[in-house]
């Protein structure tokens, strides 16, 4: 029996990852800074908080290609 194929990396898609949920995260911030009164900090803060969403989610979808 053969092992099961190793997962591969694909940048492409991981940098799709990363960039949709920074991007998301701006939004996300950007309108709760709009209701709040300042759509910059909230979108700054929504960056802020955007990234590490996204390194989360290029882990989770390429978790076993780390292991």
């Amino acid at each position: 029996m053969e092992p099961a194929p190793r997962p591969t990396l694909e940048p492409a898609g991981a940098g799709a990852i990363l960039v949709s949920g920074t991007a998301l995260g701006a939004a996300v911030g950007a309108l709760v800074g709009w209701l709040a009164g300042s759509i910059g900090l909230g979108a700054l803060i929504g960056v802020a908080l955007g990234i590490p969403a996204g390194v989360y989610g290029v882990y989770r979808r390429y978790r076993g290609f780390f292991t």
